[in-house]
């Protein structure tokens, strides 16, 4: 018994250690980020979602500074509608020191796992990001605002898809006025 529990443990190690590995050619990062300007909320606009964000509504991503390359991190949404229960996921960002530009995020949901989070684009005013990884498997278009202009999200998606991106793959995420009836 011991023997399988052991075999079970070294095949999901290795799964998540090889999830984080970089595979594909390089992605654009950001030039530079002002990480006190990037702390705070971020609403999910479009995706292309893990297996947890599934049917997310509400989705928002919030960043504060534990300390000066820490990141505590809380991702909250709806499962499957905007009254759908509450979730919420606490993963711990690591920005990696070596990358002068700050754009480089080590994502850990489970000690000791490690996934790549590569901050793409963020506009001058830090009011839209693109958060992408090499594998070009997982993607998140986030602005400060729930709803954005068209125009800006068709933006925000071509430099998506000129950096690889599937465009068949990214899909909205429903975000619901709080203020409106």
């Amino acid at each position: 018994m011991k023997k399988y529990i052991a075999i079970g443990v070294v095949v999901i190690v290795s799964l998540f250690a090889f999830q984080s590995c970089r595979q594909g050619p390089p992605i654009r990062m950001a030039e530079r980020v002002n990480l006190d300007l990037f702390m705070g909320d971020w609403y999910v606009i479009a995706n292309i979602p893990t297996f947890i964000e599934k049917g997310a509504h509400n989705a928002i991503e919030s960043y504060s500074r534990k300390s000066e390359y820490v990141i505590d991190t809380r991702f909250t949404f709806n499962k499957d509608s905007f009254t759908g229960p509450k979730k919420e996921y606490n993963p711990t960002g690591f920005v990696v020191q070596e990358d002068p530009s700050n754009a480089e995020w080590k994502m850990q949901f489970l000690w000791p796992f490690k996934s790549e989070f590569i901050i793409v684009h963020v506009d001058p005013a830090y009011e839209y990001t693109i958060i992408g990884r090499t594998k070009r498997d997982y993607l998140w278009i986030m602005a400060r605002k729930p709803q954005i202009d068209q125009r800006e999200l068709e933006n925000l998606i071509k430099i998506a898809v000129d950096e690889g991106y599937d465009r068949q793959q990214i899909q909205l995420v429903p975000q619901q006025l709080k203020d409106q009836p």
